[in-house]
């Protein structure tokens, strides 16, 4: 897959396209259904199956950053990789291109830019300044253009409708099962294991802290699976402020079982599968200590499936 991160500089590419357009942030259930019908298209009409996506997403230019993402640019992209998308245009949104009618979004963007002869879109997209673009201006623009749309429904799922914004909600509250379903996918972290105060170890459980870039960190204690390297680990992990030592900076910690190599500096990959518990303040340390034996064993359980030597 070809990603340009310029737009300024996207090659003049010499072949027509299928062009899906969105933030695709968490590439969620809704998001799957409108890659697996671009390269379908693609495919069928012997077109480049090309994605124009955000970076930083809209609202954090329009609304001043009040979202805070799924998933990394990094992330997206790999997730995006794996529909067998050819091409992905990351766009650097900003006040200039926010400025864009909706007419020269098209015009000027889809077709003479990016050579599109059919586009697909989520049925609530919006394009152009101000948002003023929706399905019905768009197809009205395509008659008059040349440009064919196909406007994807949106999944339902045990009644809601599969969105970023309830994804989000959902892992900011430490909901991660029912955040999991809407994803189609583990919610996952990225990030380097630093060194932090070793209250784990002194207690019986030495955890590898994680640095991460990602902007949601679901509260709670979590049974989790820890990439390293090629190979999969069970973990059991813990975001919060450690209350118990009067902590008041947010860590994201995570006891790796089985495991006691040392991994500081190394780039690791934690996928959230059910939430335990919440967070809470417990007498002292030993109290603690008893509690994640408790939770160890309830990681154990659940991963025995997977892990019998475990």
């Amino acid at each position: 897959m070809k990603v340009i991160t310029d737009f300024e500089k996207f090659p003049r590419i010499g072949t027509n396209t299928v062009l899906a357009i969105g933030n695709f942030d968490g590439l969620h259930l809704g998001h799957q259904k409108i890659l697996k019908f671009l390269v379908n298209i693609a495919q069928k009409n012997d077109l480049l199956s090309l994605v124009l996506t955000f970076s930083p997403h809209p609202e954090k230019i329009l609304k001043k950053g009040r979202v805070h993402m799924i998933q990394t640019l990094e992330q997206r992209l790999e997730a995006i990789k794996e529909f067998n998308v050819q091409a992905v245009l990351v766009t650097p949104f900003n006040q200039q291109f926010s400025s864009l009618s909706s007419r020269d979004f098209v015009q000027e963007i889809a077709i003479k830019r990016l050579q599109a002869k059919e586009v697909v879109v989520g049925e609530n997209f919006r394009f152009g300044k101000k948002r003023h673009g929706d399905i019905s201006l768009l197809r009205k623009v395509g008659r008059e253009i040349g440009l064919r749309v196909h406007s994807i429904p949106s999944v339902k799922k045990h009644g809601k409708t599969v969105s970023s914004s309830l994804i989000r909600n959902l892992l900011q509250k430490g909901e991660i099962e029912e955040a999991n379903e809407f994803l189609g996918k583990s919610y996952e972290i990225r990030g380097k294991v630093i060194k932090g105060e070793a209250r784990g170890k002194t207690i019986g459980f030495p955890t590898a802290n994680i640095q991460t870039e990602n902007e949601i960190a679901p509260p709670g204690v979590f049974i989790t699976s820890t990439r390293i390297g090629s190979r999969t680990y069970p973990s059991l992990t813990n975001i919060g402020v450690r209350p118990t030592f009067s902590q008041k900076e947010l860590c994201i910690e995570s006891y790796i079982i089985n495991f006691n190599k040392n991994l500081y500096g190394e780039k690791i990959r934690i996928n959230f599968l059910k939430k335990i518990r919440d967070e809470i303040k417990f007498r002292n340390p030993r109290n603690l200590s008893l509690q994640i034996e408790k939770d160890l064993q309830v990681a154990k359980n659940y991963f025995l499936d997977f892990f019998p030597e475990i």
